[in-house]
C-alpha cells in the first residue's frame, strides 16, 4: 500500500503521559496515535484504518510551561438519559463551579514529518478499493481540506499540515538520539465499551521514531 507524508507544524503540543495523574507532562515526541489522527482529520472512513510507520522530529525539542483552566467533570450519562426519556432536563454544566486550574509541561514550536498508509478493514465491502481512498486522500491533502482541523495531542493546540513527496529532496530531521521509554501507542478497542491502552518501547535515532506494525511483538498490552 503507498505510503503518504505530512508535514506538520505548531506552536504548541502536548502529547500527555498517561503515568501523569494530575499535571499534563507531555512526551518528548509526536505518539503514533497522535500522528494517525492527523491522517485521520483529512481522511476518516469506517473501510479503513490508518498505520503509522516512521516519525522524523525536524526541530530541536523545546518545552514551555503553561498553567491552563479546565473543567474538571463530564456531563453525567444518567442525567442525559432521563432527559432524552422525559424529553427535557438540565444536562449542562457550571464552568464556574467545575472550574480547575493545572500547570502543564507542553513543548513549543514543533514540527514533524509523519509517514502512513492505510489498510482495508476484512469487512470494508467490495465496493470500496484502495483506489477510491487513495484518490480521496490525496485530493483532500493536496488542497489542504480536512474534516476538522488537525491537531498536536489537545484540540486547542491546532496544527497546520501539507502533503510532502518524498521523491524529492527533503530537509534531514535534527540530529539527536536518546531512548524516549515506554510510549503510549494506541488504544484498542476490541472491547468497545472498555478500550487498553498499547505501548512500545520508543528510541529516537537520529531524530526518526520508527513505528512498529499493530500486530508486532514490540506493542504490549
Amino acid at each position: 500500500m503507498k505510503t503518504y507524508c505530512l508535514e506538520v507544524t505548531g506552536d504548541f503540543a502536548c502529547f500527555t503521559r498517561p503515568e501523569m495523574k494530575v499535571e499534563r507532562v507531555s512526551y518528548d515526541v509526536m505518539t503514533p496515535s497522535a500522528a494517525r489522527a492527523v491522517f485521520e482529520a483529512i481522511l476518516w472512513k469506517p473501510a479503513i484504518r490508518w498505520q503509522v510507520s516512521k516519525i522524523e522530529v525536524l526541530k530541536p525539542i523545546k518545552w514551555i510551561t503553561l498553567r491552563r483552566n479546565e473543567v474538571g467533570a463530564v456531563v453525567s450519562v444518567r442525567n442525559a438519559q432521563e432527559a432524552m426519556n422525559k424529553g427535557s432536563g438540565n444536562i449542562g454544566l457550571n464552568i464556574e463551579d467545575e472550574r480547575q486550574q493545572r500547570a502543564g509541561l507542553f513543548l513549543r514550536d514543533v514540527a514533524y514529518r509523519i509517514h502512513a498508509h492505510f489498510e482495508l478493514l476484512p469487512d470494508a465491502g467490495e465496493n470500496n478499493t484502495p483506489g477510491k481512498f487513495l484518490g480521496m486522500f490525496e485530493r483532500r491533502a493536496e488542497k489542504g481540506q480536512c474534516v476538522n482541523q488537525p491537531y498536536l495531542g489537545c484540540r486547542e493546540f491546532a496544527c497546520d499540515f501539507r502533503l510532502v513527496d518524498t521523491a524529492q529532496l527533503l530537509p534531514a530531521p535534527i540530529s539527536e538520539t536518546r531512548d524516549l521509554g515506554w510510549m503510549l501507542y494506541d488504544l484498542d478497542y476490541a472491547k468497545p465499551a472498555d478500550p487498553q491502552p498499547r505501548f512500545f518501547r520508543a528510541r529516537l535515532e537520529n531524530s526518526v521514531l520508527q513505528v512498529p506494525g499493530w500486530d508486532s511483538e514490540e506493542v504490549r498490552g
